[in-house]
Order: structure tokens, then C-alpha cells, then sequence
């Protein structure tokens, strides 16, 4: 897949202002005729907090940043009215295409548009700004989407951008199964999962980098210890064995740690 970069600007989703945050005034229905917050359909603030607490409790609850993308789709999907599937894409610098999905229809959509390059996820990822389609099956931006849409029963699409700090950028998209279904209280959900999840991965790539890096001490170590040899030379057998291997010095690292472990 060619490699797909994004500009140094970044171009914002709209925002709504504050005042559009703050709890609204009672309602002339019962509170109990309220929707469960599995199904939200009208969040105001108490509610769009408990959803972040909730997504945040999961996300940094992972054990690793793969889980987390996985428990972030499983979320949103969830918790989004009137959502069929959530996808999750990053695009790394010059790294392969990571995709995560939760939905039972959508698969062949998000998988055409893997193929061709083109749809709304991957444009939310590569113009940073927020995508969204009334009815896939008729968008005229993406003609060869209709057909897997139409199939799948996958209309309204949103799209956010997402990205992870110093890392990747990307996109969540949210697939529905009715046309023109995306109102200012869906796209506002929306938007808040996709910016709280943008500070939680950080968080996690953070942790992941400290860990590599104690492992990849813990093996300079033990090769040391094996070999009674310097530091420098160390390292450069650590990376001769990673590129012979095909793996990355972390995964080297943890075997060398797991073998010294078993002969001690």
C-alpha cells in the first residue's frame, strides 16, 4: 500500500462551543423514560463524562496498545446510537496500515477501502479533519464503496481524526444503517471518544517505550554477562540478532530475558 502522509497543518474538526456542555434543563418527561446509556441518543454533560471516565478505565486498563485499539472500536460501537461498527485505522511513518474493527456489518467496506485507498476513514486520516457521509450507497466521492455499502447495509458515516503523538495519525470511523442519521449529539460523542482516546494511546505509547527500554537493558545485561563483553558491542550484537531474526530489538530482548531466566 503506497505510503500515505499528512500535512503539517492540522486542520481541526469543528467544535462546538462550551455552553453546549453544560446539563440541560429538566424535561417534561419522566427521568426513568431516559435511554440507557448503552444506547444514547440525547447525551448531556453528566452522561458525556461517564462516557469518557468509562473509556478511559478500559483503554489505559489494556495490557498493551493493540488491546487498547481493540477495546476502543468495542466502545464506541457500543455506546454510539445507532452504530453497526466502529473502525479503527492508524497510519504509521512508513509503516504498514494498522486496523481494528467491532461491528457485524461493515467488514467488506472497510476492507475495499484498504484496497483502493480511498474512503472516508482514510481521508479523516491523511486531511486531519472530520468526515461525514449522509448514505454511503450514493456518495459520489467514493463510487466503488457503494457497492460492499448497499451489500452490508451500511449508510451514514463518520469519520474522526485520530492521532497519536509522535507515532501515527488516523482516523475512527463510525458506520450506521440509516441514511442522514448524524445529529449534533452523535457527532459530538463522536468527536469527544476520538479526542479523550487521542490522550489515552499517547499515554500508552509512553509506557510502551519505557518498557522496551528496560528490556532492552535487562538483554544488554544478560549478553554482556555471557559474552564478557563491552556495551557498545552489546547493542551491536542485540541488533545483529533483531535484523537476522526479522523482529525488533524489544522482541529480541524479551527472548534473550525469558532464556536467561530458564538457565539461572
Amino acid at each position: 500500500m503506497p505510503r500515505v502522509s499528512a500535512p503539517n497543518r492540522r486542520v481541526t474538526a469543528p467544535r462546538r462551543g462550551p455552553a453546549r456542555l453544560r446539563t440541560r434543563p429538566a424535561r417534561t418527561r419522566p427521568t426513568a423514560a431516559r435511554p440507557a446509556a448503552a444506547g444514547l441518543s440525547d447525551p448531556h454533560a453528566v452522561e458525556l463524562a461517564g462516557l469518557l471516565h468509562e473509556i478511559s478505565v478500559l483503554m489505559l486498563g489494556a495490557d498493551g496498545f493493540t488491546v487498547a485499539l481493540e477495546r476502543l472500536a468495542a466502545f464506541a460501537a457500543g455506546v454510539v446510537p445507532g452504530a453497526v461498527r466502529c473502525s479503527v485505522t492508524l497510519i504509521g511513518e512508513g509503516g504498514p496500515l494498522t486496523c481494528t474493527a467491532h461491528g457485524p456489518i461493515g467488514a467488506a467496506v472497510d476492507e475495499l477501502q484498504y484496497e483502493l485507498s480511498v474512503g472516508p476513514g482514510l481521508e479523516a486520516a491523511r486531511t486531519r479533519a472530520l468526515v461525514t457521509v449522509s448514505d454511503l450507497t450514493a456518495d459520489p466521492r467514493w463510487p466503488d464503496l457503494a457497492v460492499p455499502a448497499r451489500a452490508e447495509g451500511v449508510h451514514a458515516v463518520v469519520a474522526v481524526p485520530l492521532d497519536v503523538p509522535s507515532a501515527e495519525v488516523g482516523a475512527v470511523s463510525l458506520y450506521l444503517d440509516r441514511p442522514g442519521d448524524l445529529t449534533p449529539d452523535l457527532l459530538l460523542t463522536a468527536m469527544a471518544l476520538v479526542n479523550q482516546a487521542e490522550v489515552l494511546l499517547g499515554e500508552l505509547r509512553r509506557r510502551d517505550e519505557l518498557s522496551s527500554g528496560a528490556a532492552v537493558d535487562r538483554a544488554i545485561g544478560v549478553i554482556i554477562a555471557q559474552r564478557g563483553c563491552g556495551v557498545r558491542e552489546a547493542y551491536d550484537v542485540l541488533g545483529e540478532t533483531a535484523r537476522r531474526l526479522g523482529l525488533d530489538r524489544r522482541a529480541v530482548a524479551d527472548r534473550l530475558i525469558a532464556a536467561a531466566a530458564r538457565n539461572a
